[in-house]
């Protein structure tokens, strides 16, 4: 990939969605006001791109981890800008890692077969894009149950909803997610 500086940067880009999906996910509830996910990734992004020669994988997962990495990186950076908790540094890469490794979990239940293995890390950018297409409270909902394995009795509490709401956001999103997974690309 190194030899093709055009096909990185474009590939860099396919990964936005999916960067997203972890910055929303591991940002802080209480920097929220003060930093938005966007921010990072575009952050992240630009990082990659300054860096790409940096690079030295060969294969998506090499690259994912790398923005992974940048985008931990990233997150750690605001956290010390508007918290000063060098205690942070840990516990957002972990949290980044954590959080990948539940996508992966997620993805890899609904496949049954090893052909179906195939493409892993494309399927992890339609999933984070998809995601990304869902109303924002049903993408909200999803992501806290499925991806910080939030119980819906605490994601009632958080949303200020009751559980039947939050059950019936769980539902519908996950049916127009399972739609949106099966276009085609």
């Amino acid at each position: 990939m190194a030899n093709q500086p055009e096909a990185l940067i474009q590939r860099i880009e396919d990964y936005r969605d999916y960067l997203h999906l972890l910055a929303r996910l591991q940002l802080d509830p209480r920097l929220r006001g003060k930093l938005d996910p966007s921010d990072v990734v575009q952050q992240t992004l630009a990082k990659a791109h300054q860096n790409r020669e940096q690079f030295r994988g060969r294969t998506a997962a090499e690259q994912a981890a790398w923005l992974r990495r940048i985008l931990a990186n990233s997150l750690i950076d605001a956290a010390r800008k508007y918290q000063r908790e060098v205690a942070v540094e840990i516990a957002v890469e972990q949290a980044v890692h954590d959080s990948s490794a539940r996508l992966d979990a997620w993805l890899a239940a609904e496949q049954s077969s090893p052909s179906e293995h195939v493409g892993h890390e494309e399927q992890l950018l339609r999933l984070a894009a998809a995601l990304a297409r869902l109303p924002d409270d049903q993408r909200i909902v999803i992501e806290l149950h499925h991806l910080k394995q939030d119980a819906v009795a605490d994601i009632a509490r958080r949303l200020d909803k009751t559980e039947a709401a939050v059950a019936g956001l769980l539902r519908r999103g996950l049916k127009k997610l399972r739609q949106l997974l099966q276009e085609p690309s």
